[in-house]
C-alpha cells in the first residue's frame, strides 16, 4: 500500500481523502495556495506545502508546482480529487513517467472520455444508446445548419471539450442557428482555448441520471447503482439522490448493465460515473463520462455502506474487485450549499463566516472545510458545505433533510440553503415530478 499520498486539491474534497487516508494508515500531504492558508485541509494534513498565489493557473493548475510538492515530501501517489487536474491526461502522465501512481485512470482512458466526440464514438462501438447528433466536429455553420434541420429542432450545440455548462446553446429555431454557433465557439475558447463544436439532438424535459462505476487493473467493472442529479441549474448540479424516484427496475437494469458497458469498452480503471439522459418515455442515452470521484460520491457511499475514496485507493493499489454489482439499501440526498445568492440569479457571495454550526443527528452527515471565522475566497468553485442524509424511503429522507437544514447556522454571507430548505417543501419535488429545467421556474422567496 502507498506510504504517503499527496491530495492536488483542496477544500472539502482534499479534507474527505485525508480522513479516509488517515483510516489507511497512510501519511498525507496537502497543497495549498495562499488564499487557502486557514483551510482545515491545510491544518489536518500531516504535511503542506504552499504551491502559489491565489490564482488557479499559478497553484493547484500548475503541474511543475505539484511536481515539485510530490518530490520534496516523497509521496509514492497523487490524488487529484475532482476539478482542476483530475481529468488532465498531462498530469496523470507526468506522473506516471516519474514513477507516482496517479489515482485515477491511465491518460490514455481519459483522454478516451475527455473529448466528448471521441466518447461518443466508443459508446456507439461498445453497443450504448446515444443522443442522435453529428458523427464528429461540426466543419461550419452551413454543415450544422444542414445537420440540424435534418435532426430536427430543437438541438443542443456543445463544446467538445466543454464542462460545467460552458460552451452549450439550446436551438429551438433555424433562424436562431447562427448567432448561437458563434456564442458556443467563442465561450469554448474562452474557456477551455478549443472552439470544437458538435450537435445533438435536444431532449426536451430529461432527467439527469448517472451510475457510479469501478474498475480494477484485471479488467474487471461493477456497478454501485445510480444518482438522480436532475435538480441543476444552469448545468450545475444542486442536489442528488439515490436511488432516483423515476426510475424502475427494468429501466435501472438497462442502464447498469450500460454502465457496465462503457467502462469494459475502455478497460476502465479506478471510479468513475457514466452519466445519462433519460426522456419522458424512459429512453435513456449516454451523456458524457466523468473519470474521477464525483462531488455527490456520498450519496452512494450512504446507501451502500461502502467507502468510495478507500475503494479508489485500494484499486490503484492493484486490489482486484469481486465482481458484484451494488445496489442502493436505504435512500439518500445530497444538498450543496454554495456561497452564492438564489435570490440575486446566483451571483457568487464569497465573505467571512461569522456564525456557523452544522446539523448533526441520526442520518446525517456533512463533508465542508468551513468553520466561523473562515474566509470564504473569490478565486475557486462557491460550493462549502454538502448535506448528506439517509433513510428507509424517500419521504422519510426529505423529512429528516429539512430538519437538517433547519439546524444548519451559516452566517456572514449569502448561501443556497433558503432554496434547499423551500426545495424540501416543494409539492412536485416531493411527488418526484420534476426536469432538468425545474429550477428555471422555480420561485425563490
Amino acid at each position: 500500500m502507498f506510504k504517503k499520498i499527496l491530495i492536488a486539491n483542496r477544500g472539502e474534497i482534499a479534507l474527505r481523502i485525508i480522513r479516509t487516508c488517515k483510516e489507511m494508515g497512510i501519511k498525507t500531504v496537502a497543497v495549498y495556495s495562499t488564499a487557502d492558508k486557514e483551510s482545515l485541509h491545510v491544518r489536518f494534513a500531516d504535511e503542506a506545502v504552499c504551491i502559489g498565489p491565489p490564482s488557479s493557473a499559478e497553484s493547484y493548475l500548475s503541474i511543475p508546482k505539484i511536481m515539485a510538492a510530490v518530490e520534496i515530501t516523497n509521496a509514492d501517489a497523487v490524488h487529484p480529487g475532482y476539478g482542476f487536474l483530475a481529468e488532465n491526461a498531462n498530469f496523470a502522465e507526468v506522473c506516471t513517467e516519474y514513477g507516482i501512481k496517479f489515482i485515477g485512470p491511465t491518460p490514455s482512458m481519459i483522454r478516451s472520455m475527455g473529448d466528448k466526440i471521441s466518447a461518443k464514438e466508443t459508446m456507439i462501438k461498445a453497443g450504448v444508446p446515444v443522443v442522435p447528433g453529428s458523427d464528429g466536429l461540426l466543419k461550419n455553420l452551413k454543415s450544422g445548419t444542414a445537420l440540424a434541420k435534418k435532426i430536427g429542432y430543437p438541438i443542443i450545440l456543445k463544446a467538445t471539450a466543454g464542462g460545467g455548462g460552458k460552451g452549450m446553446r439550446i436551438v429551438r429555431h433555424e433562424e436562431e442557428f447562427a448567432e448561437q454557433w458563434e456564442k458556443a465557439k467563442n465561450e469554448a475558447r474562452a474557456s477551455f482555448t478549443n472552439d470544437g463544436i458538435y450537435v445533438e439532438k435536444f431532449i426536451e424535459e430529461p432527467r439527469h441520471v448517472e451510475f457510479q462505476i469501478i474498475g480494477d487493473q484485471y479488467g474487471t467493472v461493477v456497478h454501485m447503482s445510480e444518482r438522480d442529479c436532475t435538480i441543476q441549474r444552469r448545468h450545475q448540479k444542486l442536489l442528488e439522490e439515490c436511488p432516483s424516484p423515476f426510475l424502475t427496475k427494468k429501466l435501472r437494469d438497462e442502464m447498469g448493465k450500460a454502465a457496465i458497458k462503457a467502462g469494459k469498452s475502455i478497460d476502465y480503471e479506478g471510479v468513475g460515473t457514466v452519466e445519462f439522459l433519460v426522456d419522458k418515455h424512459k429512453k435513456f442515452y449516454f451523456m458524457e463520462m466523468n473519470t474521477r470521484i464525483q462531488v455527490e460520491h456520498p450519496v452512494t457511499e450512504e446507501v451502500t455502506g461502502i467507502d468510495l475514496i478507500k475503494e479508489q485507493i485500494k484499486v490503484a493499489d492493484g486490489a482486484k474487485l469481486a465482481g458484484t454489482n451494488f445496489l442502493p439499501k436505504m435512500v439518500s440526498m445530497e444538498c450543496r450549499i454554495n456561497a452564492e445568492d438564489p435570490l440575486n440569479d446566483f451571483r457568487p457571495n464569497p465573505g467571512v463566516i461569522t456564525a456557523f454550526h452544522s446539523p448533526k443527528g441520526f442520518g446525517v452527515r456533512v463533508d465542508t472545510h468551513v468553520y466561523a471565522g473562515y474566509a470564504v475566497p473569490p478565486y475557486y468553485d462557491s460550493m462549502i458545505a454538502k448535506v448528506i442524509c439517509k433513510a428507509n424511503t424517500r419521504e422519510e429522507c426529505i423529512t429528516r433533510m429539512q430538519r437538517a437544514l433547519s439546524e444548519f447556522i451559516l452566517e456572514g454571507i449569502k448561501t443556497t440553503l433558503p432554496l434547499h430548505q423551500q426545495l424540501m417543501k416543494d409539492e412536485s419535488f416531493r411527488k418526484g415530478n420534476f426536469n432538468t429545467s425545474f429550477i428555471e421556474t422555480f420561485k425563490i422567496e
